[in-house]
Order: structure tokens, then sequence, then C-alpha cells
């Protein structure tokens, strides 16, 4: 489907001349003789830019895009704390008296934590948007994107009672609206069935007078109406059904006409954006069908005993694994279908790599039923639910599984922290000032030579239980390039030509003995730097800390040792720079990606910026015990 700039040009006419515009012009196109003038050329010169800034090949440089792109957001769209209505607090005064608290009095300091949350939320939902809309799962046209995401931020809450949402202005409290990928994708599909000259298909069971609605909503173009509407007509599927477990598999071959797949599930709400069948085509053949993949579909049995009701989809690439989703919440598998899914996994040649996401969904299964019966959780419970050891990883696009949220607001970090951490209460220190001999962990800011002066901390937090400071123990030395590279090759790592342009850099070196390295892995948040640090700035906090640089050589042996490194995250080494091929000072980081573990290269000029969440890792001076 060809990019539609015009259609944005006659929803928003102050689009093409907008500032916005004109900066991503003036800042792709510098000192072009002929600047695009006309409003289509304009609008789809900044789609573009977009467009770009979501899909570089580098990953870092596409987060770094990503994250620029809600800091903006936040700026211009999130509440600020002085913009909370007096309303808001008022409401919160009012319900306390209806639900028999009496009358109460919400103080200055109340108020700020009452703030926060606000906030946060509205945060989150914005996120949910961008991080789904940005990813490789939406494929729509761009300017579907751009009419939908300006639409979202305009709305409010859904009313239920009028059917429709709220119009969003400066004081409103409320989170931007829920993400509904089946509702999106049904809307997206039946613009695109209407700029094609066709009709939308509906296959659930509504009304004549539902779907004349919708299609005078859909002439009239205005999303925040056709979201709402689709959004009240969607069915998810019943417990009932959702019990029943025996069915079948049916697979949809890459290139195959989705006809058959879209009507296999128009009659049940899975929550999938491939019920709309301009997705579902995309998927299963690509870009102007180029590409494609090959999809299968679990289907249970209905209360006729016929397998029908959509369950789980995989789809896969050859024997590469890319999306595995239910029909829960967020696309993850339900409680009932975890064995069904385990089963499928086992049987494919990339199951291994989701194995941790099944066990870990079936423990956090069984964590809230046990919640739910009210019985106690066990100190390996408490480690997996403030993911201490490991972070829980699920199926759905969303990195965090809602139950974890839901499950640590019923919990008491402080009371649960001597349980994790094996301790008495009095053996965890939440101020410097309360650190002495006999304590065994730390919560709080990171002061000048803590590793060293308390080398007998057996935990460090500087926040708990998020902010775990990580010390690791590796063998450096001993081996030579050659011997190195022949080890990522055994293991099956791959390392980035850039990185391996730098390990043949004079700078790297290599010790002929092995020895050990103890290490400190910490974020840049951890650091103190809140809102961020240059490289230099990160340097020289970490030796006020009692660290060090590493050597050269720590990057590719940590790279082998970090075997279980979980999807999508990337650590930077902090080491001395060395000049890669194109002339810049870089370091190198190990990553994680869909396609395996990564030894790769990052630019780090001292004056080089870098964000708070950032991974960095050190080495502990020689004479300091760890």
């Amino acid at each position: 489907m060809p990019e539609r700039p015009g259609f944005l040009h006659k929803k928003y006419r102050d689009l093409a001349k907008s500032a916005e515009v004109q900066d991503i012009i003036d800042f792709t196109r510098p000192g072009e003789p002929i600047p695009p003038t006309k409003p289509d050329e304009r609008i789809q010169a900044y789609l573009d830019f977009l467009k770009n800034l979501v899909e570089r090949p580098d990953e870092q440089e596409r987060e770094r895009g990503i994250d620029g792109i809600k800091q903006s957001l936040y700026a211009r769209h999130v509440i600020k704390p002085a913009e909370i209505p007096e309303a808001y607090f008022q409401s919160i005064i009012a319900r306390h008296r209806e639900e028999g608290y009496g009358d109460i009095e919400i103080p200055q300091d109340q108020r700020k934590e009452l703030i926060e949350p606000v906030i946060e939320d509205q945060k989150r939902s914005l996120d949910q948007w961008v991080d789904y809309l940005a990813s490789s799962d939406a494929k729509y046209p761009d300017y579907l994107k751009y009419w939908a995401f300006r639409s979202v931020l305009k709305m409010g809450r859904y009313d239920k009672e009028k059917k429709k949402f709220t119009e969003r202005y400066g004081g409103t409290v409320s989170p931007f609206p829920e993400l509904n990928q089946q509702a999106l994708s049904l809307v997206f599909d039946a613009m695109e069935k209407k700029f094609a000259g066709q009709s939308p298909e509906f296959g659930y069971d509504i009304s004549a007078e539902t779907k004349q609605k919708f299609l005078d909503l859909l002439n009239k173009e205005n999303f925040a109406k056709l979201y709402g509407l689709t959004i009240e007509e969607f069915k998810p599927i019943s417990e009932e059904l959702l019990k029943q477990t025996k069915g079948r598999w049916v697979k949809y071959p890459k290139g195959s006409d989705p006809k058959a797949l879209v009507d296999s599930l128009a009659p049940y709400g899975t929550g999938w954006c491939i019920r709309g069948e301009s997705t579902a085509r995309r998927y299963l053949q690509g870009e102007r069908e180029q590409g494609g993949n090959d999809l299968e579909v679990y289907y249970s049995n209905d209360k006729d005993g016929n397998p029908a009701v959509p369950r789980l989809v995989l789809v896969s690439q050859g024997d590469r694994i890319l999306e595995f989703r239910g029909v829960g919440k967020n696309e993850e598998h339900d409680r009932y279908i975890g064995e069904v899914a385990q089963a499928k996994l086992a049987a494919l040649p990339d199951g291994k790599s989701y194995e941790k996401k099944a066990q870990d969904m079936k423990m956090l299964t069984a964590l809230e039923r046990k919640v739910q019966a009210k019985q106690a959780l066990t100190k390996d419970d408490l480690i997996f639910l403030y993911e201490i050891n490991a972070p829980i990883e699920n199926f759905g696009y969303n990195p965090k599984d809602p139950r974890i949220a839901e499950l640590r607001s019923k919990r008491n970090p402080k009371e649960d922290a001597p349980i994790i951490l094996d301790c008495a209460p009095d053996q965890i220190a939440w101020s410097k000032e309360e650190v002495n001999a006999n304590t065994k962990a730390y919560v709080g800011p990171l002061f000048p030579n803590i590793f060293k002066t308390y080398s007998h901390l057996e935990h460090i937090y500087t926040s708990f239980p998020a902010e775990r400071i990580r010390r690791e123990q590796i063998v450096i030395g001993g081996r030579t390039v050659k011997q190195i590279e022949a080890e990522f090759k055994q293991a099956g790592m791959q390392i980035n030509p850039y990185a391996k342009a730098m390990m043949e850099h004079p700078d790297f070196t290599t010790l002929k003995k092995a020895e050990q390295a103890d290490l400190v892995r910490l974020t840049v948040k951890d650091l103190g730097f809140s809102q961020g640090a240059t490289t230099q700035e990160i340097y020289d906090k970490a030796q006020a800390l009692g660290l060090e640089l590493c050597p050269t050589e720590v990057g590719p042996h940590y790279r082998l040792s970090y075997t279980d490194q979980p999807m999508r995250e990337w650590v930077v080494i902090g080491m001395k720079q060395i000049t890669d091929p194109n002339g810049y000072p870089s370091v190198f980081d190990v990553a994680r990606n869909e396609d395996g573990l990564w030894l790769r290269r990052n630019w780090a000029k001292p004056e080089s910026r870098w964000y708070p969440v950032n991974r960095f890792v050190f080495r502990l001076r020689p004479s300091t015990k760890a």
C-alpha cells in the first residue's frame, strides 16, 4: 500500500508548515538548493525521517532514537506536577469518605507521592504506543501510524456509558488510551480498504446498526470514535472455552493467501493484529510480496468439539522463531495453554531460546495462584518475583508481564528484603550511616571507595529490588586473539566486524598468564547520574568509587562468560578507547538479540552522552577484595 501524505495534509492543514516538519527538513537536507515546498513532499520527508529513526540497523542507535522520541513526547504531552488539578485530590478525599474511611486531609508531601504514579502511568501508556508502532510487529503504512498516534495524544479515558473516549486537555490525569492491537488492526485494515475502493469485512456477530455506524465513522476518518467502537465490539474468548486445551495446529505457509487465516480468527477476540487482512497479508507475503513468514495457529476445541478457537500463533522464518503469541493480555499465553506451548517449542530447532520464557510464565502463574489462595511466599518465590537473579521473560511484545507489578504492589520490599538476602533486618543498611562491620546488605546511593572500605558487603543496591550492583568474576589472559576467536566459533557467538577490527588493533592486548578479574556491573543511574552523563564523567565517577577501567581483553572474555544474558540487553565495557576502522574512539559491548549473542563496538568519545539506563562493566582494583 503506498504512503498517502495527502491524507495527512487534508486531515492536518498545519502539519506541512509546522515547525517540527521544517526542523526535520533543515536537519536532513542541509544546504539543499531547492528544499521540498509541496505539502505532500514535506510531509513525506517528515514520515521518512521518523521511519528511518526507528528502523536504524544499529540497535543501540535505534534505541537512542526511540528514547529521544519518548523524551520529546514526555516534555510536550505528559502532565506536569503543577498542572494536577485540585479536583484530583478532592476525588480521592471523596472516595475515602464514600468507602467509610471518614474525612481525610492530604498534606503536601503526600500529594507529591500521589502525583508521581499519575505521571508514570501517562509515560508508560505513551511508551506502549511508541514501542509497538516502532516495532517490526506493526506492519502498517506510516501515514496511518501518524494518524493514529496524533489522535491518541488527544484522547483521554474511555467512557463506557457514552461508549467513547473523552477529550484530553491540559489537566487530564488519566493515562493515554490502552493499546488494543486487534482493534487497531481492524481500524487500519478498514482505512486501507477504503482507499483501495473496497468495503471492510465484519467477522463479528454485530448488528446492522453498528456496521453502519462504523462505516459512517470510516467516511469521517475519525480515529478516536472508530477505535472506541471497535473496542466496544471486541469479544474476548470466554473462560469456559479457555479451559479446553485439546485441539490441533494449522500451518499457513509463507506466501499464501491470508483469507483462510483471517476468516478463522473473525469469530473470536484474540487481540492479534493479524485479524486485519492487510496485516495478515504482510505477515504471510511480506512487503510488495517480497519476504514473508510461515504462520502456525493452534485451535482448541469449541463447545461442539471442533478445533476452531485460536489460542496460539507462531511466526517463523525457516528454523527461527520470530513471535509466539497467545490470547491473554498483551498477547501473553493464557494460563491454561502452557503445556501445549511447551510441547510445540520442544519440537522446534529454535525452541530452546523460548524455554526460559515458558518456564517463567509457568512459575508466575503458580505464584499468582498462591497469592489468590492467600498462601505465604517462599524465599525462592520472592527471588523470582523480584527478579533478583534474572528478569522474568514472557511471550508478548510488552517486555513485562503485567502480573509482576500487580503481585509486587501487594508486597512490602523492606519486609521481603531480609528473606531474599538471607540476613536479619538489622544487617541491612538503608543509608551510609547505618553501615557497620556486621552489615551484609546496603541499599542506597553509592559513595567513594564503597567497594574497598566495605568489601564485606554481600549485596549492594542503589534501590531495592530494581537497582542491583552485580559483582562477577571471570578469567582473562592465557589465550591469543586467534584462540579467543576459535572459542567464539565453538560457542556459536558472533563478533561484529568493527569489534573484530578492534581485537586486531595494536592497543588490544592479552596477558600471557591467566588471572582472575573481579568485575562490577552497574548503570549510569547507579553512578548517580539520573539525567545521563558523558563517557568521561562516568569514568571519573567509577574511579572515585574504587573501580578502574577494564583491560581491553575483558570485552571478549566477558562475552564468552555471560551466556545467560537476557534478550535485547547490551552491556558496555568500561575500558580505554580503541580507534575503530572509521577513526572513532570505541569500546566493546556485549549484547543479545534475536539472532544470538554478540560482541560489538560502541562509540565512546569523552564527550559522548549515555542514558541513565545504560549498563557498564568496570574492574575492581586488584588490591580490593570482592
